[in-house]
């Protein structure tokens, strides 16, 4: 009497790992568009936080802290870390409030006698030359260099 075995084809075994492996794949997609975005958002939740920090600045010295070497138009001026860190010194006594692996550095740019927020990460839409958002003093936001989209990776 001979008894069939119970375990699996080879078949039916590549046929798992394929799927599997197909799963995985798109699982890591997902991954990493999450990850990006979730940058997107802490960069957006800081640059609100020093547009907070620029009302109280106003309060106590009648003007609004800007930097110079921070442009809202064109690319030859983006935030650098240099900027980030003197932007930390002066609205937030050296706390580090914008951490490294966010991606995005930040300066504080001049528009007439009110100020914008910038943010520029190198990394998100290369080809376009990064992302870079921007925030108004009036609360507006404009996410894209050029005007187009910072895609979630």
């Amino acid at each position: 009497m001979t008894t069939k075995g119970s375990g699996f084809s080879l078949i039916e075994l590549l046929v798992v790992v394929a799927i599997l492996g197909i799963l995985s794949a798109a699982g890591v997609v997902s991954y990493n568009g999450y990850i990006a975005g979730s940058r997107q958002n802490a960069a957006e939740s800081t640059m609100q936080q020093i547009a907070l920090s620029q009302t109280e600045e106003y309060s106590n010295a009648g003007q609004y802290y800007t930097q110079d070497d921070c442009e809202v138009i064109g690319t030859a001026n983006v935030p650098t870390a240099t900027t980030t860190t003197d932007l930390e010194t002066f609205l937030f006594s050296g706390e580090n409030i914008i951490p490294d692996d966010m991606g995005y550095e930040m300066c504080v740019a001049s528009t007439g006698s009110t100020f914008s927020v910038v943010a520029y990460n190198p990394d998100v839409n290369v080809d376009e030359g990064g992302c870079m958002i921007i925030l108004s003093a009036q609360g507006a936001w404009n996410r894209g260099a050029n005007n187009t989209k910072c895609p979630r990776e």
